[in-house]
């Protein structure tokens, strides 16, 4: 039975720089790039070299830890640079792509004639898999776990965020596919969460085998980890998987297509933006030739994802493989002179501060100055303004600082993931780096408990 659930806690910060819903020209993308920083926990190991020729579906590196989780590349083309950082540590791969795609055959099949064994199998050496993910830890899926469900957000609330429902327009049976071998993977429920009050697109409406429930409320409502926290909330001991419904689609077409086809509608967003809007892309697509037109200014920070979570990718960097929204704000290297004394009528702020707090619905043009720095742990009772979940924030928080596993557990470090902290990271007085601390709590429970 469906549900409708209303989030009380959180905050919708509103940006200028909202994406119209319509498609602008993909300019030609001809450098790619893995990075293997964007998936938490992995250790690549290489198999591809520079020089190598692939095709899009190849794979150039797999997991140390789990040599079934391979890495394929997004687009055909040749291996042009294997970039390292210190201690050899691998950056990224970067691919020149041919002018025509081509792609590896991997066959098609109907995942409801396959058992679960055959769906891990097609999914696992198609280079999908890493966009399974898992809770507890937020990280990679593991082939051997049986899920107790797995969980699809329908519905993104982050600063500036993409419409899902123009986004998946037409794209009705690869989602449909989609869900049908996510079905396969799990004894328990898909759930497939909404926005209340939104028109779902015919993706979403129509969808079958799953149990939708619509959510209502300021972000984060529309991350995976609060629906889960309050659809069926994970104890010790129960795994469970998220997947993006961009990812759905990704995996529908493995199936009915029969290749790893990384196509995604990317929504390029931010003050800067002259015209916000849609673009077609590629997971692992360079971002330069999509903003070096178009973009206000000299000085600004390019972010592949939201200002909340997303990664400071550069002019010249790269899109991220889990990212569908690219940000463009100005950079806050600047001082601002005797700013704490001059009254703030336009600033932001998520307490009264500012007089801006009489008009709810202005949107701000923010840049990246943080107004302060790092300085003691205060208790304020920020947090729980803004964290929907029943579990106490700061307490968890220094539960981690101090690497007390037992105290974690019993604080709920099982239902979070780094993103759930983010809003608790913009209001911090502090200037703590909550979401880093959060991940550094996971990766050593996770490192500790395996």
């Amino acid at each position: 039975m469906s549900k409708l659930i209303k989030i009380r806690k959180g905050y919708d910060i509103k940006l200028v720089g909202t994406a119209e819903l319509k498609f602008g020209e993909t300019p030609r993308v001809s450098h790619y790039a893995l990075i293997p920083d964007d998936f938490s926990g992995v250790i690549p190991k290489l198999e591809a070299r520079e020089g190598d020729k692939v095709q899009a579906g190849d794979v150039i590196f797999h997991s140390k830890v789990d040599s079934r989780i391979k890495f394929c590349s997004p687009v055909s083309g040749e291996i042009a640079e294997v970039v390292r950082g210190e201690k050899r540590k691998i950056m990224a791969i970067r691919i020149i792509a041919e002018s025509e795609t081509t792609y590896r055959d991997l066959g098609k099949a109907n995942p409801s004639d396959l058992s679960r064994e055959q769906v891990i199998e097609k999914v696992l050496s198609s280079g999908i898999w890493p966009t399974i993910q898992m809770r507890p830890y937020g990280r990679i899926a593991s082939p051997d776990d049986k899920p107790r469900a797995i969980f699809i957000s329908g519905m993104d609330t982050a600063p500036l965020a993409p419409d899902l429902n123009f986004a998946l327009q037409g794209l009705e049976n690869e989602f449909q596919t989609g869900i049908d071998a996510l079905a396969k993977l799990t004894e328990g429920k898909v759930y497939l969460s909404l926005e209340n009050g939104v028109s779902a697109c015919p993706a979403f409406a129509n969808a079958k085998g799953v149990e939708v429930n619509h959510f209502e409320g300021p972000h984060p409502a529309g991350n995976v980890g609060t629906q889960i926290h309050h659809l069926a909330p994970i104890n010790k001991g129960e795994v469970v998987w998220t997947m993006k419904p961009q990812d759905v689609v990704m995996l529908g077409r493995l199936f009915s297509e029969g290749r790893y086809n990384a196509s995604k509608v990317v929504a390029l967003t931010g003050s800067e933006v002259e015209a916000p809007q849609y673009y077609h892309m590629v997971a692992g697509a360079s971002i330069e030739g999509l903003v070096s037109s178009g973009i206000k200014g000299s000085n600004n920070r390019f972010i592949s994802g939201n200002v909340l979570t997303g990664r400071n990718t550069g002019a010249k960097g790269y899109l991220g493989y889990y990212d569908t929204q690219l940000t463009v704000i100005p950079e806050g290297d600047q001082t601002e002179f005797l700013g704490w004394v001059l009254p703030g009528f336009g600033k932001f702020s998520l307490s009264k501060t500012f007089l801006t707090w009489m008009n709810p619905n202005k949107k701000f043009v923010l840049d990246t100055n943080m107004h302060g720095e790092e300085r003691a742990f205060v208790v304020t009772g920020q947090y729980e303004k803004v964290f929907p979940f029943d579990i106490y924030p700061q307490q968890l928080i220094k539960a981690v600082m101090v690497r007390d596993i037992e105290l974690m557990e019993n604080l709920g470090i099982y239902e979070v993931t780094d993103e759930d902290f983010a809003l608790c990271e913009v209001i911090c007085t502090s200037k703590l780096p909550l979401q880093e601390t959060v991940r550094e709590g996971l990766d050593y429970m996770y490192k500790e408990m395996n």
